[in-house]
């Protein structure tokens, strides 16, 4: 009894990439700014408002996250 075959592989993408990095609908690339997590006490409150908004990452940099995601 033979099986038919399907194609020979998927791209594999990067688990990690994708949890810390979102694709917008035009292809940017967002991520979460650093230093919120915890000890806000001392941060001031303007730095904190600032991190709450998701960055646009730019250059050859987000070339290599839109690989890692098997988009480019």
């Amino acid at each position: 009894m033979s099986r038919k075959q399907g194609p020979q592989g998927k791209m594999k993408i990067r688990k990690s990439a994708l949890k810390r990095f979102k694709i917008t609908g035009t292809g940017k690339v967002l991520f979460r700014s650093q230093n919120i997590r915890h000890l806000a006490r001392h941060k001031s409150k303007k730095a904190l408002r600032a991190g709450r908004v998701p960055l646009v990452l730019k250059g050859k940099f987000a070339k290599k996250v839109k690989l890692m995601l098997g988009i480019a």
